[in-house]
């Protein structure tokens, strides 16, 4: 016998409720040009939306989160701009998990290179990776129905429950 759909609790014995959203939670989203002067407003503005939104962070997630943040929007601005002359950031915050995503209209997935000892420059994917695994997140790149992409961080908040970041 298949049982299809919900089948109902016995009376008095109602599966326990969701818990409400944290006042934190929520998702938002700002545009940038894609110009060098983006990075420091984006970090400022991740910044003061963690303030603003009293997310349960401490001060080394908070450094972890605009380091993440920099470098995606760096590399937007660096190797993307030609095809977007416009990113988009989204900060999402899940009653566990923190995610920092930026969305640029460029079609090819960055991949993380090893840079020279010399360069000054290339490490920045590597970086992101190594932020993200050692708090125990996630880190992809999805494409857009557009024909971009978005380079995302998902980073579990202090005490999470679920070891699932949020979907998109």
């Amino acid at each position: 016998m298949e049982i299809v759909g919900r089948v109902p609790s016995e009376p008095g014995h109602a599966p326990p409720a969701p818990p409400p959203p944290a006042a934190y939670e929520g998702t938002w989203r700002f545009t940038a040009p894609a110009l060098d002067s983006s990075v420091p407003q984006a970090r400022r503005a991740v910044r003061e939306l963690l303030v603003h939104q009293r997310a349960p962070v401490d001060e080394e997630l908070v450094e972890s989160l605009l380091l993440i943040a920099s470098e995606l929007v760096t590399n937007a601005v660096r190797h993307a701009a030609l095809l977007s002359p416009e990113i988009a950031v989204e900060v999402s915050l899940s009653r566990d998990w923190v995610r920092i995503a930026v969305e640029d209209n460029h079609p090819y997935r960055p991949v993380a290179l090893m840079a020279d000892q010399g360069g000054t420059g290339g490490r920045g994917l590597l970086l992101v990776t190594a932020i993200t695994e050692e708090a125990g997140g996630v880190y992809d790149v999805d494409h857009t129905a557009g024909g971009g992409k978005v380079v995302w961080a998902a980073l579990p908040l202090p005490g999470a429950t679920t070891s699932r970041p949020p979907s998109r």
